[in-house]
């Protein structure tokens, strides 16, 4: 059959026809979401991203759309014509925003077909993530993915009209930068114009954003991309969005209250109202944190707080405790309660590798049955303790009966580190908290540097413009480790999803800071130039922080991985599968850019 070249304008999406309809003649355009012959009627589910709708072709009411219909697959591109019909009462369909109705269908035009799908789409996809993001446009069009999207939209929105309300101007930063190598790797851009000379992608628009407060735009947002040419995690993209933010006239407090009022209110609007969140959200320092959870982002949706056993087995005849407390290490250990006979030696083993995959030895266990001293100790290490050990060991870490005792050895960073991965896998293993649940902390008082043995040498822990708290400037020049940074971490869930610092405004210790982490004057003004000579013309005290977009709406939408929430992510060995990125360039391309490679080239030599 010939169809008309006229093109079909809709009359609504698929999400919005109700009862009230009824008798409305409308168009309707989409994917076939699912396609039912049954015999005297055809079924059509519509979709597009607004929702489902049912159609319905009756040969008797419309015999040229009914012989359309009837070859019509999954995913073709179609058109409809007919209309409303509001269902019977037993027929209403509630799972679907438009289970009321259905539409009786008069006319069809197909708009486009489609061949052999690679997948199946559907919500519970079996295809491999491979296969899924060779063909990410048709993975886009489940609805988990979809619906993921939305919300990220809706939560941008509602950051955006906080930042807004509360007089923050949206201004841009450039993408083509100078290159300062600190920290991750830089994406690098060659020059055309500028032979040998190359741009870099920024980590983030940190020195801008401080120019800015310099220039007078006392408070400033951007939703902007930033790169990091780094190795990848569930959590982490080759290229992120933050939303970048920057006060003026400001200490810690202001920046924090301030911002945690911008995130309280865009989180309880994006959940439309119906999400309690505290006011204030609980603080703690870096110290407290890692010393209770082993981790600077702990979740704290659930308990498994870790015991300090170090001055309690300084003695003890097992010989992996004894030589951690003797190098000047620590014991530490996470109490399960009434875990014991919940992990088999199959599931104690895999923590085990677990732990010496976060940079620790492995894990000693003991499952804790009724009695009394090492006769109630149901593991390999018992027979190294005496009773009396046992007791003290049982009174401080509170330990009863039907416990499963997970213990961790060696320097504090490696035996906090592996316990606090363990601790998160107990907690998403035994179900111990509700995954719906939102809990926000403030991480503060971080370590303002750290040390490089290797090259013994002070390295800033964030960068090299997060201030000193004013208590601590003056251990700058004597005890460079014990200076706390004004920097702050806000937490999700086990994620830190922003962070942010008071900035040093006054150049006189900037020129320090970069002493402490040996960065001479001829450096610091070759890559920081711009920004020390901003400094020495009236900045203002000033401070921010960067919220990760991706990695904020994977919490809120309960996804796994912030691909998840990416249009068009990349997979862990930093490729698109979909557009074949990163590629070859031609011989000419790399000459005109006045680049040499050593690996094979494509195109004219």
């Amino acid at each position: 059959m010939t169809q008309s070249t006229a093109m079909w304008h809709r009359t609504h999406t698929l999400g919005e026809l109700k009862k009230s309809h009824a008798g409305q003649d409308v168009i309707l355009t989409g994917w076939v979401n699912r396609h039912r012959d049954h015999g005297k009627f055809i079924f059509l589910d519509l979709r597009d991203r607004y929702g489902i709708t049912q159609a319905v072709v009756d040969p008797d009411h419309a015999p040229a759309a009914y012989e359309i219909a009837k070859n019509l697959r999954a995913e073709f591109v179609i058109a409809v014509k007919g209309k409303v019909n509001a269902r019977p009462d037993g027929m209403v369909n509630k799972n679907m925003t438009t289970g009321e109705i259905d539409i009786q269908v008069t006319d069809i035009k197909i708009l486009n077909k489609c061949d052999v799908l690679p997948f199946t789409i559907q919500d519970e996809s079996e295809a491999s993530e491979a296969l899924r993001l060779k063909y990410r446009y048709l993975d886009l069009r489940r609805s988990t993915l979809k619906n993921n999207l939305i919300n990220r939209s809706k939560f941008v929105r509602q950051m955006r009209n906080a930042l807004d309300d509360r007089g923050f101007l949206d201004i841009e930063t450039p993408f083509l930068y100078k290159s300062t190598p600190e920290g991750a790797r830089e994406f690098l851009v060659p020059s055309r114009i500028h032979a040998g000379h190359f741009y870099a992608l920024p980590q983030s628009p940190q020195l801008f954003k401080q120019v800015l407060m310099i220039s007078g735009f006392d408070r400033y947002y951007q939703i902007v991309k930033c790169f990091r040419d780094e190795d990848l995690r569930a959590d982490r993209q080759p290229e992120f969005t933050q939303v970048d933010i920057e006060m003026s006239f400001v200490d810690e407090a202001v920046v924090t209250d301030t911002l945690e009022d911008v995130t309280r209110t865009a989180v309880t609007n994006y959940f439309d109202g119906n999400v309690n969140l505290p006011k204030p959200f609980p603080r703690y320092t870096f110290a407290q944190v890692m010393e209770d959870y082993g981790v600077d982002k702990p979740d704290m949706r659930f308990d498994l707080k870790l015991k300090n056993l170090t001055d309690l087995v300084r003695e003890s005849e097992f010989k992996v405790f004894k030589e951690a407390c003797a190098s000047g290490g620590i014991v530490n250990c996470i109490v399960v309660p009434g875990a014991a006979e919940k992990f088999s030696r199959k599931d104690l083993d895999e923590l085990g590798e677990l732990a010496k995959n976060h940079g620790g030895r492995g894990l000693a266990w003991i499952k804790k049955v009724p009695g009394t001293g090492v006769a109630s100790w149901n593991g390999p290490i018992s027979k190294f303790f005496k009773d009396g050990d046992c007791a003290a060991i049982e009174e401080q870490a509170g330990i009863k009966n039907g416990d499963l005792v997970l213990f961790g050895a060696g320097t504090y960073d490696s035996t906090k580190a592996m316990l606090g991965a363990v601790r998160n896998s107990l907690g998403a293993k035994l179900k111990l908290y509700n995954p719906k649940d939102l809990c926000f902390l403030w991480v503060t008082e971080f370590p303002l540097l750290e040390r490089d043995v290797e090259n013994n040498r002070w390295l800033a822990r964030h960068h090299p413009f997060t201030s000193p708290r004013p208590e601590d400037v003056h251990l700058m020049k004597t005890d460079p480790g014990k200076v706390r940074a004004s920097a702050y971490d806000l937490v999700l869930n086990g994620y830190e999803i922003a962070g942010g610092s008071v900035r040093i405004h006054d150049p006189d210790l900037q020129k320090q800071l970069f002493d402490t982490i040996g960065l001479s004057d001829e450096e610091a003004h070759s890559k920081f130039g711009f920004l020390l000579d901003a400094l020495r013309y009236g900045a203002p005290p000033h401070g921010g922080m960067a919220f990760g977009v991706d990695r904020m709406v994977m919490c809120l939408t309960g996804s796994d991985a912030i691909r998840d929430v990416i249009a068009f992510p990349k997979t862990q060995k930093c490729t698109c599968l979909m557009t074949g990125a990163p590629s070859l360039v031609s011989a000419p391309q790399l000459k005109d850019l006045h680049v040499k490679v050593d690996a094979p080239l494509t195109g004219e030599k």
